[in-house]
């Protein structure tokens, strides 16, 4: 049985006008060469087919087609499709005219040789392997309705994978009811900035070292953001007053690389408590940990006034846009509302991802990361000490970034001279917050996750030919 002359061929959009039907399909098929609408090589649908979208006669077609090539606008071979021809320029007159000269291209900010920005996993070790495997397994396994648009707040696979996983790895207290997954990290600050702006809230804390899209994206939504102290204990949370939320990373902060003193964990809680704030925990690196015991989640202490936020952007990859919120029950449906009633990340990685967490892959992944990246950190360590013993490292026991102290006065110089060198590297002032009341600090942050390991040694060499 002859297949539907609907299911064949390839679409292809042309409005023929004119005196005559050949006439007007010849001067729209040229138009659109003409124009570049059809760039050269594309290929063009088969007589047959092109006349059954249009309706009329297959001669129509094919008399029009032969008539383009003749002027040398297509091209047709026994046997292969047409498709438009890759030549000179045609002037209106119908003569030829030479080649138009192509726009330059646009310069291209030249690639360091080296990448030591902290904020980037190694993606050369991303697991693609088993995550095509998960993803075969959770393809075979979802229901046909996983495909539709989906509740707002996530597929319910992976809400209630990360709560399992949370809940043991993190000592968050989750339930997969209360569990937003969203695009990203910033996608989720993004939602929380709305619902705090509609709660009325205008200032946020923040810590005084951290990221500037966070605090941006924060200011966008409309709540000002104002930093707090930093000491050896990490941020100070005992200046919190009036503000409606607080920002930030307890396990390990970022950029300094401290975890939140014991007795400050309790002052913010004391304070989210006190005066119905809320807290919100990036659980920055939380995965990552090598020389003492992980820190349990911030949530854990109350689950009614802290707001949990992971990511898989460090563990896996910032690629996959994945990353999901633990929310106070009140604060669901406020977080849904702004997230406009949809589901915004893809049905097939949530899928996947809960497969990876559920068999085990995400664990095991996670593990081989960690040893990896501790021996990153150790040859870091072993090379500052043989090359500049005289600087302090610090904020190594966990994560994928040390900070490296500097002479007064010597940040602006190395970072230039990294420039110069290929090596992509920031100093910790560019994670400073503009209004900050603390005593500038000159160190570089240097980030040893993102180089793939055949660079790591060039990365190490490079780093050392530009301290003082």
């Amino acid at each position: 049985m002859p297949k539907p002359w609907a299911t064949l061929g390839i679409d292809l959009h042309l409005e023929p006008t004119g005196p005559g039907l050949r006439r007007g399909l010849t001067d729209a098929l040229r138009e659109a060469v003409r124009t570049g609408r059809l760039a050269p090589g594309t290929r063009l649908p088969s007589s047959r087919s092109l006349a059954a979208d249009l309706g009329i006669a297959r001669n129509t077609v094919a008399e029009a087609y032969a008539e383009l090539v003749a002027e040398g606008w297509l091209t047709a071979r026994q046997g292969s499709a047409t498709r438009v021809a890759d030549r000179t320029v045609i002037a209106p007159t119908g003569a030829t005219a030479p080649p138009r000269a192509p726009a330059p291209p646009r310069p291209e900010r030249p690639r360091p040789a080296y990448d030591l920005v902290p904020g980037t996993p190694d993606l050369a070790s991303f697991p693609r392997a088993e995550w095509l495997k998960a993803a075969r397994r959770a393809f075979l396994a979802a229901p046909h309705r996983a495909l539709g648009y989906g509740d707002p707040r996530g597929r319910p696979e992976l809400r209630t994978a990360l709560a399992g996983y949370l809940s043991r790895a993190r000592g968050v207290r989750a339930d997969p009811e209360h569990i937003v997954v969203c695009a990203g990290f910033v996608h989720g600050l993004q939602l929380l900035g709305t619902v705090l702006r509609g709660r009325g809230v205008q200032t946020v804390a923040v810590e005084s070292y951290g990221l500037v899209p966070h605090w941006k994206q924060l200011t966008a939504a409309g709540p000002a953001t104002v930093p707090l102290p930093f000491d050896e204990l990490g941020t100070d949370p005992a200046a919190l007053t009036h503000e409606g939320a607080v920002l930030l990373t307890p396990a390990h902060q970022f950029p300094m690389g401290v975890p939140l003193h014991r007795d400050r964990r309790a002052t913010v809680v004391d304070w989210a408590r006190r005066t119905g704030g809320l807290v919100l925990e990036d659980d920055y690196d939380g995965e990552f940990r090598y020389d003492r015991q992980p820190v349990g989640a911030l949530q854990g202490l109350d689950p009614d006034h802290v707001v949990y936020l992971g990511t898989a952007s460090k563990s896996l990859a910032p690629g996959l846009r994945l990353a999901w919120m633990v929310l106070p029950p009140p604060l669901v449906a406020e977080v849904t509302a702004a997230k406009g009633g949809v589901d915004t990340c893809g049905a097939p990685d949530q899928l996947t991802l809960a497969e990876f967490l559920t068999s085990g892959a995400y664990d095991r992944h996670v593990r081989a990361a960690r040893l990896r990246y501790r021996r990153r950190r150790d040859a870091l360590v072993r090379a500052l000490a043989d090359h500049a013993p005289h600087l302090q490292v610090t904020g190594i026991a966990a994560g994928l970034h040390a900070v490296l102290r500097l002479p007064p006065g010597a940040e602006r110089s190395v970072v230039q001279a990294a420039t110069w060198q290929g090596l992509a590297l920031h100093g910790l002032t560019f994670y400073r917050h503009e209004a900050a009341a603390v005593e500038p600090l000159d160190a570089l942050v240097v980030g040893y996750g993102t180089p793939p390991d055949h660079a790591w040694a060039g990365a190490l060499e490079a780093l050392c030919r530009v301290l003082p």
